[in-house]
């Protein structure tokens, strides 16, 4: 029965060609726009660690000598608080994070020296993240201790430096120190950058910035601090540094911490130690307000911070409304098609079709309008979407259609249809055949 409804449906399509593209426009537009902006909403607002994000913590310790306290502890940690919390060991994982600029150059290759960034973290930072690589592997523990001179590098610098080969064991030099690469990682980009995320709950509008590329070197953490000593950018300071830039022994917070918990339990414990810890650094007077302590979730994190920009959500409902909009034209015109068609339908009233079958047959007609709107809705989709990728804004590049966004653009298309068609279906199931039959 399903295929003869098509059958009909065809024909009634092709009978009207001006009424049936007018609403195969509607939806593939509205479509169209629609999966644009949802596209670019899955990208910004997705799990950068699936699978893993619920095992990531952030603790935040207000550190700063202010005699009120805020509701909300600075988003960063000073040396003192970050080094305190690491050195405990309480987390399955646990990695200091602080990015800098740097300039480098492979004194083995001949280039130039070049400009970067390198984050100073641990060496739990890879396994934490689920970091892939290509070569080679992250440093060790050991090498933190023993501040080693050796780093791990991106897939970018290495395919600028090296042309993607194995670089493993050869030698880069950063600023006046030499350090050995370790490591090459394969291409890496989580979405958003999560690991540096800080600020957004200030109302600064930087969101755009977590979904750059992550930084092109990673070197141990104390290894990081003696090569680039004095050019790393606090957060926020009470009083400045005696030499700028030089902030270990300062009350500046600039430091990141996150940890890896496997259980609910042992979160409940790292919590009661990061609260503890505040309690204590207060009666050594050294913390005013330990009550605001607290350890967040990554994805808690990323809400707190306002990670995705605000004028993407913007664009998103704007374009959900004007699906709804083009939704309402397809009614009118599904509508006025139905119900020009009451003395066909009352024919076949007469004849014994069933409502129920008026309505199925209408509404699998509403159901191929909107197959074809959302074919042609995905060609459109797929423009708006290289036409986001020439915009010049930082996440660009990583604008693209998966499979599973390919699928809603489908399911979406019909669902829109058959939704529009519902009302006009039902308006054209309950024509009485008799009136109808008079008029012929």
């Amino acid at each position: 029965m399903f295929g003869y409804y098509l059958q009909l449906a065809a024909r009634s399509l092709r009978r009207s060609p001006v009424i049936t593209v007018l609403m195969v426009l509607s939806i593939a537009v509205g479509i169209g726009a629609a999966m644009t902006t949802l596209t670019v909403m899955h990208l910004l607002s997705g799990d950068p660690l699936p699978g893993k994000s619920e095992r990531i913590f952030y603790p935040q310790v207000d550190s700063m000598p202010h005699e009120k306290a805020f509701a909300n502890p600075p988003d960063m940690l000073d040396y003192t608080t970050a080094t305190d919390l690491w050195r405990a060991q309480r987390a399955d994982r646990q990695a200091i994070v602080v990015d800098s600029a740097i300039k480098l150059q492979s004194t083995q290759t001949g280039q130039p020296p070049l400009m970067t960034t390198m984050l100073s973290t641990h060496a739990d930072f890879f396994p934490m993240f689920n970091v892939p690589f290509a070569h080679g592997s992250g440093w060790s523990a050991d090498d933190d201790e023993k501040r080693a001179r050796v780093a791990v590098i991106s897939a970018d610098l290495n395919a600028r430096l090296f042309g993607g080969a194995d670089s493993v064991g050869r030698t880069l030099r950063i600023r006046d120190s030499d350090v050995r690469i370790v490591g090459v990682l394969k291409p890496w980009r989580p979405s958003p950058q999560f690991y540096t995320v800080a600020g957004g709950n200030y109302g600064s509008d930087s969101s755009g910035t977590y979904y750059s590329k992550p930084e092109d070197v990673f070197v141990p953490f104390q290894t990081g601090l003696e090569i680039n000593d004095g050019h790393f950018n606090q957060f926020t300071c009470s009083t400045l540094p005696a030499m700028p830039g030089h902030l270990q022994n300062s009350d500046c917070i600039w430091l990141q911490l996150w940890v890896e918990l496997d259980t609910p339990a042992k979160l409940a414990d790292y919590r009661r130690f990061v609260s503890d810890y505040a309690v204590q650094q207060k009666a050594l007077g050294r913390i005013q307000h330990p009550e605001t302590a607290r350890v967040f979730g990554l994805v808690q994190w990323l809400d707190y911070n306002h990670v995705v920009p605000s004028d993407a959500r913007l664009q998103t409902w704007l374009a959900l409304a004007f699906l709804a909009i083009c939704l309402f034209n397809t009614i009118g015109l599904l509508l006025a098609k139905f119900l020009r068609r009451g003395g066909e339908i009352g024919v076949r009233r007469a004849l014994g079709a069933s409502k129920r079958a008026i309505f199925a047959q209408c509404l699998t007609e509403a159901g191929l309008i909107g197959l074809v709107g959302g074919a042609l809705g995905l060609l459109l989709t797929l423009s708006g979407l290289w036409a986001v990728r020439q915009q010049p804004v930082i996440y660009a590049d990583l604008v693209h259609l998966d499979v599973a966004m390919f699928t809603l653009t489908f399911l979406l298309a019909v669902a829109a249809s058959l939704i529009a068609g519902l009302f006009p279906a039902f308006r054209a199931s309950r024509i009485v055949p008799a009136m109808q039959l008079k008029t012929l």
